[in-house]
């Protein structure tokens, strides 16, 4: 009993204004919001910008019209973002808080346009030294302040006082600075 057969609205609210209040219709499913399901619909609309925001409910009409909502996920094709806006609440009369409209608020790194970028480089960058954290590897870190190495070894010892005659350490080493 998690889906409804109420009509839904929607309204997508961005940068540069609102799309106001549209009724979501033609789901690319047979029948709409059903339990555990996705629907996808298309709302046309000027460029908004960056989205920050949607308010979304339903009529509370038709038998069992409570839903329980999970997230809504805004594609945006001329930027192609991806605007996530969770919920994971009931819009139900009879459940939590009894309303049946949510304003939600963009939850994630759609916010930040560079982020995407960012999320890219740190893979590239884990690809590449994900090497040294292979189990039976020791890792070593300079201590400019002992002037020695802290060893983790792979059995999960830490020796912090190091070995000061150890400049090169077992596999490789870290410079750390504080």
């Amino acid at each position: 009993n998690a889906g409804t057969e109420a009509d839904v609205y929607i309204s997508v609210y961005g940068e540069r204004g609102d799309t106001g209040s549209r009724q979501l219709l033609r789901s690319q499913k047979s029948k709409k919001f059903l339990k555990g399901q996705t629907d996808i619909f298309a709302v046309e609309a000027v460029h908004l910008g960056h989205l920050y925001k949607i308010v979304i409910g339903h009529n509370g009409l038709g038998s069992g019209n409570g839903w329980f909502l999970d997230k809504v996920v805004i594609k945006d094709p001329i930027t192609d973002l991806d605007y996530n806006f969770l919920c994971h609440r009931w819009l139900d009369q009879g459940q939590d808080d009894s309303s049946i409209v949510r304003e939600l608020t963009v939850t994630d790194a759609s916010t930040f346009p560079g982020r995407q970028e960012l999320e890219l480089k740190r893979e590239e960058t884990w690809a590449a030294e994900k090497w040294k954290f292979k189990k039976g590897n020791t890792l070593q870190f300079y201590n400019r302040l002992t002037r020695g190495f802290i060893c983790l070894s792979p059995d999960s010892r830490v020796d912090a006082l190091g070995d000061k005659k150890n400049k090169y350490g077992k596999v490789f080493f870290m410079w750390m600075y504080a």
